[in-house]
């Protein structure tokens, strides 16, 4: 599904041609399916990690692969093929203030060219899944936090993805809507949709009790197949 080799990411810092090294020699697998939880603290390279599975950043050395996808040489055309592939459920939600709900999830299906007929099938059906069925024509200022991710998280499933990645989701959140969100990414996980989590909330860690790979100086210090929360 996912597949790493021998993977490095190099930014030139200065115009003396200084350079630093922010993923060093990474490999790794994730099998169709699984949950994995990427721990580390900030600046280790988590971000930096994803950003190359989605091809928002390019590794400097090494192999990137999703599926049969060459991540790392695809060429620009083709990106919007392979992002429609994955979802990204970021911490600051990223919804668009002028619109309702239903039209910051009925965009993301416009834009790949969904059929109108299609987004008013779908669309409602996604909210129902994530729990806001009721808040169709809410504006994001009439949510709450976890109103806010939900639908950010239906607007992630509204191309169907493989991967589903979740950067610091519940980041903004309090204890009751992050157990929430995390149940409600179980549930899709359980679905199929391999789910890629990143957070520094070690309960989220301890309760979910999914692989955890962490994340230190660029590499992979600890790969645990039922983790706790280790730095």
């Amino acid at each position: 599904m996912i597949k790493l080799v021998d993977v490095n990411k190099r930014y030139k810092i200065n115009e003396e041609k200084k350079h630093k090294d922010v993923i060093n020699g990474i490999n790794l697998e994730i099998d169709p399916g699984e949950f994995v939880i990427f721990i580390g603290k900030s600046g280790a390279g988590k971000s930096t990690l994803l950003k190359m599975i989605t091809g928002e950043e390019r590794s400097t050395s090494g192999e990137v692969w999703l599926e049969d996808i060459r991540v790392d040489k695809i060429k620009s055309e083709f990106l919007p093929y392979l992002r429609r592939k994955i979802g990204v459920i970021f911490q600051d939600f990223k919804l668009l203030s002028t619109r309702t709900v239903f039209e910051n999830v009925s965009l993301a299906m416009e834009v790949a060219g969904v059929c109108k007929k299609e987004v008013a099938k779908k669309v409602p059906e996604l909210l129902k899944q994530v729990g806001i069925a009721d808040k169709a024509h809410y504006y994001p200022n009439e949510l709450s936090g976890g109103e806010k991710q939900r639908v950010s998280i239906a607007r992630a499933l509204s191309h169907d993805p493989v991967l589903l990645i979740a950067d610091e989701p519940t980041g903004n959140l309090d204890k009751t809507n992050t157990y929430e969100i995390m149940t409600l990414l179980l549930k899709i996980n359980n679905l199929g949709t391999t789910v890629l989590l990143t957070t520094h909330d070690q309960e989220v860690v301890d309760k979910l009790r999914k692989r955890v790979i962490t994340i230190k100086d660029g590499q992979i210090s600890m790969d645990q197949e039922i983790g706790s929360y280790y730095i």
